[in-house]
């Protein structure tokens, strides 16, 4: 896929907007996409926020000026972080951003405990307090700062024994004592099986459909949905560019096409 190309820019800190990028591809069949990966400053959920919003809008510069048509921030910490800052740059071009699945947690689970698992900066934020409020009166929100979990999904070996014990660590106050699971960070779905076998089987929400959902509306409205009739491509980069890892970003995505 060459500059200047007809394609979707897709970006996260590192591998986990894979999962996003699942959704959208499964949404958007046609469609080109290129996902990039910061894996060079990866994670981003720990990091200040001004960092945060300066690495975002540099890569979205970047998928733009390669000939993006639209970008989207498949980060939760990243969109808190700069979507509107990115949107106020570029206000010809769709910019979607993700969240936490807050509203159909609460929505399904009404008057019951909805656990969010998300990173620091995300929580802290103005924008999932502001979200959180909403739906507070619907269900019991309990929100769960996970420190380098994202950074350990980053390093694969999902079945590790080292990865089970920190969801263990993590997740222990809360067994037997929710009635589901927001996943608020791009990465946890890729963990999904393991916080079940400790939470057990409950129903779990995250943001990657409602952004797919919302991309297909907005390339329609702007009459940007691709005329091909024959499947599109997915293109991955990094900044790291090493090949074991592209390799890693093309295992992930196999694996969350059947998430």
């Amino acid at each position: 896929m060459e500059t200047g190309e007809d394609f979707i820019g897709v970006f996260d800190s590192g591998l986990g907007g894979i999962s996003v990028l699942a959704s959208l591809t499964k949404k958007l069949p046609r469609e080109d996409f290129l996902f990039y990966g910061d894996s060079a400053n990866a994670p981003y959920g720990e990091k200040p926020e001004e960092q945060v919003r300066a690495l975002s809008v540099d890569l979205a510069d970047r998928l733009i000026q390669r000939g993006a048509k639209a970008v989207v921030i498949a980060c939760n910490t990243a969109t808190s972080a700069a979507a509107q800052t990115i949107r106020e740059k570029y206000p010809e071009i769709p910019i979607v951003g993700v969240e936490p699945a807050v509203k159909p947690a609460a929505l399904n689970l009404a008057n019951k405990k909805v656990l969010v698992m998300a990173t620091s900066m995300t929580l802290a934020r103005d924008k999932y307090k502001e979200l959180a409020s909403r739906f507070e009166a619907s269900a019991s929100l309990l929100p769960l700062a996970c420190p380098d979990l994202a950074a350990r999904i980053e390093e694969g070996n999902l079945e590790g024994e080292d990865l089970y014990r920190m969801l263990e660590k993590l997740l222990a106050p809360y067994i037997g004592k929710v009635d589901g699971v927001v996943l608020g960070c791009t990465h946890y779905p890729f963990v999904k099986k393991q916080i079940a076998s400790i939470l057990g089987d409950l129903p779990f929400f995250d943001g990657a459909k409602g952004t797919a959902n919302e991309l297909s509306r907005r390339l329609a409205a702007a009459d940007l949905l691709t005329s091909r009739t024959d499947p599109g491509k997915v293109i991955f980069d990094s900044s790291k560019k090493l090949p074991a890892e592209l390799a890693l970003y093309e295992e992930f995505y196999q694996k969350a096409l059947f998430l």
